[in-house]
């Protein structure tokens, strides 16, 4: 797999982390989201933001082996 392709996933790898963190916090400390009336929902956005990066890592995997 070449530099741009390894680099690509190192980001949304972050991108999956950043969301974890988000998902975490609003489950942890709900009451301190207050632009988040719906936590169930802000929660589901974290959820498809980790979902479409991993989609991402696994077709980048699948396509452009080394």
């Amino acid at each position: 797999m070449n530099y741009i392709f390894k680099a690509l996933i190192a980001k949304l790898e972050g991108e999956i982390e950043v969301a974890k963190a988000n998902a975490m916090i609003y489950q942890r400390n709900a009451a301190g989201i207050g632009e988040h009336p719906d936590i169930v929902e802000a929660v589901e956005t974290q959820v498809s933001k980790i979902a479409e990066a991993q989609d991402k890592i696994e077709t980048i995997k699948k396509f452009f082996p080394s």
